[in-house]
């Protein structure tokens, strides 16, 4: 299985980038990860350029204010499910300053909450990536999570 991370927007913050690379290198440690950062545009070109980053047998999970909240237990439950039943790729994608075009809600195979606050780019991408090795380590049984 492998992790692909999709986000619009600049990633222009030093300090967030490292920590962000941090995570991405745990989690690199269990399962190939890859980002992608799309340039902002219209919602309906970065649509465009996030559906051209997928393969059609793509997990998508399109992260949105209004998609379902999963606690930590949950998230590494959905994602061994995929480790066991689906392989592939689980690709995260994460809107512009206007969120997510319609096109990509309905590709989703599912739409998640990484809170009911509206996030900056950057900071959502560091909480996607924490959160990913914090199940991941629930997964491999680490001492990470202490929950």
């Amino acid at each position: 299985m492998k992790f692909l991370f999709i986000s619009v927007g600049k990633n222009d913050d030093a300090n967030i980038a490292d920590a962000i690379a941090e995570y991405t290198a745990r989690i690199s440690r269990h399962l190939k990860t890859e980002w992608k950062i799309i340039p902002s545009s219209d919602k309906e070109t970065e649509a465009e350029r996030i559906l051209k980053s997928l393969k059609p047998e793509d997990f998508l999970v399109a992260l949105d204010e209004k998609g379902k909240e999963m606690s930590t237990r949950e998230l590494s439950q959905f994602l061994e499910k995929r480790m066991i039943t689906g392989g592939g790729t689980v690709a995260f994608a994460i809107g512009g300053a206007y969120g997510l075009d319609d096109s990509i809600l309905k590709r989703a195979n599912l739409v998640w909450s990484l809170s009911k606050l509206t996030l900056p780019h950057q900071l959502a991408r560091l909480l996607l990536a924490e959160s990913v090795y914090r199940a991941m380590s629930v997964i491999k049984h680490e001492p990470y999570h202490h929950a």
